[in-house]
């Protein structure tokens, strides 16, 4: 098979689990020989731009001409099999779709988020869960400033959003989920169940397990609210302040909370702040820990820090809403606290530190969970599922749409909507 992939390359000064992905499986095609090439932008090339073009790049967000005749050019030229869309935000636009039509060729589209229904993508509003934008147009996400807590740069997003919604799903032959929670949240949104498949997202085998009963605690990701990093230091300081769990803490990624747990973890002997890890350090770090932590107050679409630790044998402790109670079996797998709660997160990490052999017990776990629903070779037969499946012209209903205005459920004609990626 011939595979183009469109993505826009998030920035690389911060962790980015979707440019993994999108990594993880043009490596797994290739090697399975399929025929991949990758259609970009990045993120990180807006820095060098000169200041006109630095100011047209949020004019752009809805709408790239530029990009659709290039990329339809190359569509004719090299004529794919299928195009696997990703993130297009800010510098592809969904101008990509109009070129897969222009071309005659048929797309596939990752939804990473919730910007289907909600501009920044994180159904999220001061680190509450919020679904004002859900089923109607994206008003209060502009009102209320909801991308990077700016009006000026929510904008671009929700005109994207209002803009082009009918040609997603006109576009678009099959959309992958990545997990049942967020294909849950879509429908209840009014989008059409014919169109939406859930494919979680795979991760590589990690050649080696934990062995032992680890040395830490680990936090792996992007340090920012949503993640529940502040959640994640008071209740370390609670545990602390009760004689702590016996092994520290170790926090590993950078974002904009970066300084903030630097300080806090400055001086600390039960806790060490690591900055960002390379692709190996992370892999050594998750098979030395004792369990990984995922405390996010948002409603995860993934979690692909979660799915790495059952790879390597390790139990998680995870928030209880979102795809991680999707992916974590409570008590089984790891274990599963009330979302946004400090203490019953301390409480998590005090029983899964405390109990040697429930936790090795947990942590075997995992890896059975891993290897029957998250391997490579579970990936590969999904991926390539949805592809016949968009090559075939199966999915139907190409000119269902969600609503837009009044909230209620269900598909109807001649709305339109916005399109994929966002929190750059």
């Amino acid at each position: 098979m011939h595979v183009l992939v469109v993505h826009n390359r998030y920035g690389s000064a911060q962790p980015s689990g979707e440019n993994r992905v999108v990594d993880q499986e043009a490596a797994l095609l290739r090697e399975a020989g399929h025929r991949v090439e990758l259609f970009e932008r990045r993120s990180d090339d807006i820095a060098a731009m000169s200041l006109p073009a630095k100011a047209a790049v949020p004019l752009r967000v809805p709408w790239n001409p530029a990009v659709r005749r290039e990329l339809a050019a190359r569509l004719r030229a090299d004529r794919p099999d299928v195009v696997h869309v990703h993130n297009v935000f800010p510098l592809l636009s969904p101008a990509v779709l109009a070129a897969c039509a222009d071309a005659g060729v048929p797309a596939v589209a990752t939804l990473h988020n919730y910007t289907q229904v909600c501009p920044p993508g994180t159904l999220q509003r001061d680190g509450r869960p919020c679904t004002a934008c859900v089923g109607r147009a994206p008003l209060p996400a502009v009102r209320h400033g909801c991308y990077r807590g700016s009006r000026l740069a929510t904008v671009p997003l929700a005109v994207s959003l209002a803009a082009n919604r009918r040609r997603w799903w006109s576009g678009v032959e099959r959309f992958f989920c990545i997990s049942a929670a967020q294909r849950d949240v879509l429908l209840r949104a009014g989008l059409p169940a014919g169109r939406l498949a859930v494919k979680h997202n795979f991760v590589p085998d990690p050649g080696a397990c934990r062995t032992g009963a680890g040395e830490h605690v680990l936090y792996l990701g992007r340090l920012a609210e949503a993640k529940g990093v502040r959640l994640l230091m008071a209740a370390w300081d609670d545990l602390a302040a009760a004689g702590g769990v016996g092994v520290p803490l170790v926090v590993a990624g950078a974002g904009p909370l970066e300084r903030e747990v630097a300080a806090w973890a400055a001086g600390r002997d039960d806790v060490r702040f690591a900055g960002l890890y390379d692709p190996d350090q992370c892999r050594r770090a998750v098979a030395r820990a004792v369990a990984v932590v995922a405390p996010s107050t948002w409603l995860e679409a993934f979690g692909l820090v979660v799915v790495e630790a059952m790879a390597a044998g390790v139990p998680v402790v995870a928030a209880g809403h979102g795809a991680f109670a999707e992916l974590v079996e409570d008590g089984v797998t790891g274990l599963l606290h009330r979302p946004g709660d400090a203490a019953s997160l301390a409480s998590g990490l005090r029983r899964i530190t405390a109990e040697p052999d429930r936790n090795r017990e947990m942590g075997e776990a995992a890896r059975r969970r891993y290897e029957q629903g998250f391997s490579p070779a579970v990936g590969l037969e999904r991926l390539l599922e949805g592809y016949r499946s968009a090559i075939a012209g199966r999915s139907g209903g190409a000119d269902l749409a969600p609503p837009v205005g009044n909230g209620n459920a269900g598909p109807r004609r001649g709305t339109r909507a916005g399109g994929i990626g966002g929190s750059q």
